[in-house]
């Protein structure tokens, strides 16, 4: 399996998205935040995804050279519509408006509309934590996963992250989930690594359950209705309050594709004493270490807290990259026209 250190990954990463059309910063933030989640070992979201992204500018599903455009501001929120920018550029730039916002009034709301595929969140809340303040992340899409109860795609894995600071310096504790059984990129890495898929992640075109990656149809959601009705509050929340509404239009025959998400910030001194806050925090995660593991566990661990671990592991050791991964970037380097880097060979 080929590994490759974080920097000629990130560098290899942002030359080929600038050779497929992405401008040097869009391609620098975009890579920033593949690698990352490569390094948290969440290579569903990493740079398996770049043959897509440089489709994406092909097919115009992502706008390169896009300026945010004020839509609406109003007390502690603002509306932004980001022209399918890259999902990196636009919610970066939607999570330091919100940033500023509860700096200013204590809570800071950003919505982002009409961005395009936007990653691992995590990405983004944790950069909210590293101000100190509490981020909360959404994104909604076209459909990709079912409905509960019903048949085929309905609505979309829609993610959720919310990232607290860590006291002292500490790691945040980052929450980052899908409200689908498993996120699409997990579907990929499992076509790019060859292996089956567990059951319960997806059914095919018969509504059937699969374990085939390649016969996938429809994602399911997870817990049955929560996930689906947490997906369907995300929609409302991201898209169709800012007049930008995916699923109903697709439903109703418009097969389009639409992206929008939010950044949420909160200070926490807009609520007390910021120093007993994170005391607090600090306490709540000691006493949840401290709970008993059960026969089989590895430990308790806090949100996020494995993927920091992960971290500094493949900073350390090297990220390991997929063989159909490494195949599929290669293949990518050499239509751009793009020396191969030695750690794909």
């Amino acid at each position: 399996m080929p590994v490759a250190q974080e920097t000629e990954l990130t560098d290899f990463a942002t030359a080929l998205l600038h050779a497929a059309g992405y401008t040097p910063d869009e391609a620098a933030q975009t890579a920033r935040l593949l690698v990352w989640a490569n390094l948290r070992g969440a290579d569903s979201h990493g740079v398996l995804r770049i043959p897509r992204y440089i489709e994406m500018i092909k097919t115009a599903v992502v706008r390169t050279g896009q300026q945010p455009n004020l839509i609406r501001e109003f007390g502690a929120t603002c509306v932004f519509d980001y022209g399918k920018a890259p999902g990196a550029v636009a919610m970066m730039h939607a999570a330091g408006k919100a940033g500023d916002l509860a700096e200013k009034f204590g809570i800071g709301w950003c919505s982002a509309r009409a961005i395009s595929h936007a990653g691992a969140i995590g990405y983004f809340t944790t950069q909210l934590a590293g101000r100190g303040l509490i981020g909360i992340a959404m994104t909604a899409s076209r459909p990709l996963m079912s409905y509960f109860g019903a048949k085929g795609e309905a609505l979309s894995t829609n993610p959720l992250s919310i990232a607290v600071p860590g006291p002292g310096g500490a790691d945040p504790i980052v929450l980052d989930m899908s409200t689908a059984a498993v996120a699409l990129g997990k579907i990929m890495a499992a076509k790019d690594s060859g292996n089956p898929i567990p059951k319960g992640w997806a059914i095919d075109a018969n509504g059937t359950e699969t374990q085939d990656p390649h016969a996938v149809a429809a994602i399911l959601p997870m817990a049955g209705p929560k996930g689906s009705g947490l997906s369907l509050m995300i929609e409302v929340l991201s898209s169709v309050l800012v007049g930008n509404a995916v699923i109903a239009p697709f439903l109703h025959g418009e097969k389009k594709g639409g992206f929008n998400g939010l950044m949420l910030a909160i200070n926490p001194a807009a609520f007390g004493d910021t120093s007993s806050f994170l005391a607090s925090v600090e306490s709540l995660a000691g006493a949840i270490h401290a709970l008993d593991p059960a026969a089989g566990s590895d430990g308790v661990k806090l949100p996020g807290e494995r993927g920091f671990q992960t971290g500094r592991e493949r900073m350390a050791n090297g990220i390991p990259l997929a063989k159909g991964t490494a195949r599929n970037l290669a293949d990518a380097a050499g239509r751009l026209g793009l020396a191969v880097p030695a750690f794909l060979q």
